[in-house]
């Protein structure tokens, strides 16, 4: 793409910096080259989709296929599209990754699982591991809110769902921290890496995770439950032509989208919140009073504001397509950028602050069209669940860290806190009468 040459020179893209604070960059490219043509770190070139027009017109357009196969990988450079250990471990075909009519059957009988009437019935669970959690460090006046609460807070909370017996649940958290702590490797992203390194150790866990479900199908079999496993069991019996690859690799998205997206929404949302006091002061005073209203729209503005997934996951192009005014040609990869378009000026007023209120708020959080998030009903209940139980029962929460020192895990599609250290009075402990409170 040619550039004009008086304009300012281009950001540097995907660097720690960059991962720290990207929205100066992506401001840039809204404004100088909103369809950008970038070589990621793993080689790959893509177009990066950055205004909110024409990112809902990308994630809406069927000419950008989800399946790898449209990837012209000679023509685009040398790196691959995919998750380390798929391709042996037989992970290729799940929603993110599939077209229709494919798509459309597999999305179908995934669906049935997150239901209004059913993420509804779960509400009592997902707010019982909440304070769980919080009971383990509620005593301590300080705690990693990453590690110790918006972690492992989505992994039991999917593993229920999906019907992970309670006694291997502890091995799911152990091969998705793995994953969590090597972004690199993290699904659905470019692939690569050596095998001894630590994206060896990524498709390692991939392939555990993956060998465990392929067992755990078989087992539930002869079980089955009230889980979404064993609801993939019974379409698969009754006709709708699920393979055991395709419920394994649906099980294994589920799982792995079921819980980034919220870590990162619970993190990067209690980020925000702890710097910005009179924001969170605002919500508590809510919450104090049982009004509801500020929590559900606060956590779609925290989803606007600094959403849990930076980047769309890859689309390809099947035929010339123009986006933008920029033409594409058949084969390139596209990646649509959230965090780009929910910044934009030409859509949401003053979009560099945060506002808990905002009303005409269509972010593009969980996606556009037909593969919108499956499971966004799950992650707003996790997320409003997390938030307004730790603003109620710890009110003096406060960043045990400068924001500079935090560090940013570094990757393609999401963007997360590594940690979130913060102090707060211990429960049961006297608070002193001049910080925020909710009583």
């Amino acid at each position: 793409m040619q550039h004009d040459a008086t304009a300012p020179t281009p950001p540097d893209l995907f660097t720690w910096e960059f991962a720290t604070d990207p929205y100066p960059a992506y401001a840039w490219l809204r404004e100088h080259s909103p369809v950008h043509r970038t070589e990621l770190p793993s080689g790959v070139e893509a177009w990066l989709v950055t205004r909110y027009a024409d990112a809902r017109q990308a994630l809406a357009d069927q000419r950008l296929s989800k399946n790898p196969a449209h990837h012209s990988e000679a023509a685009h450079g040398r790196g691959k599209v995919g998750i380390p250990g798929e391709r042996g471990a037989n992970l290729m075909t799940h929603l993110l990754n599939i077209d229709p009519p494919d798509h459309t059957r597999l999305r179908r009988l995934v669906a049935k699982a997150f239901t209004p009437r059913r993420v509804a019935e779960f509400a009592p669970r997902v707010q019982e591991l909440t304070d769980r959690l919080i009971d383990g460090f509620a005593g301590r006046g300080e705690a990693d809110l990453i590690h110790e609460f918006a972690f492992p807070l989505p992994i039991y909370a999917i593993c229920d769902l999906l019907g992970v017996p309670a006694e291997d649940q502890d091995d799911f958290r152990d091969w998705a921290g793995n994953m969590l702590r090597h972004p690199g490797g993290r699904p659905p992203g470019p692939g690569g890496g050596q095998a001894g390194g630590p994206r060896g150790g990524v498709a390692r866990s991939v392939k555990k995770m993956r060998a465990y479900l392929a067992d755990l199908i078989h087992r539930k079999r002869a079980d089955l439950g009230d889980d979404l496993i064993s609801g993939l069991i019974r379409a698969s019996d009754h006709g709708e032509h699920l393979t055991e690859s395709e419920a394994a690799a649906m099980a294994f998205i589920l799982l792995f989208a079921g819980f980034e997206t919220t870590v990162n929404l619970i993190g990067n949302g209690m980020y925000a919140l702890l710097r910005d006091p009179g924001q969170r002061h605002r919500l508590q005073q809510a919450l104090a009073a049982g009004d509801t209203a500020l929590l559900a729209t606060g956590v779609e503005e925290l989803l606007r504001y600094d959403g849990p997934v930076e980047l769309a996951t890859w689309r390809f192009a099947t035929e010339p397509v123009t986006i933008g005014g920029q033409r594409i040609a058949a084969g390139d990869p596209v990646l649509v950028v959230l965090a780009a378009a929910d910044r934009d000026p030409e859509r949401f007023a003053d979009p560099d602050a945060l506002d808990l209120s905002r009303r005409d708020n269509k972010h593009l959080g969980y996606g556009h069209g037909i593969h919108y998030c499956l499971g966004a009903p799950l992650a707003r209940l996790e997320g409003q669940t997390a938030l307004a139980t730790l603003l109620t029962r710890l009110p003096d929460l406060r960043l045990a860290a400068e924001p500079a020192d935090l560090r940013w895990r570094g990757g393609l599609i999401m963007r997360g806190l590594r940690t979130l250290p913060v102090e707060f009075t211990p429960e049961g402990a006297e608070r002193e009468t001049d910080g925020p409170s909710i009583m």
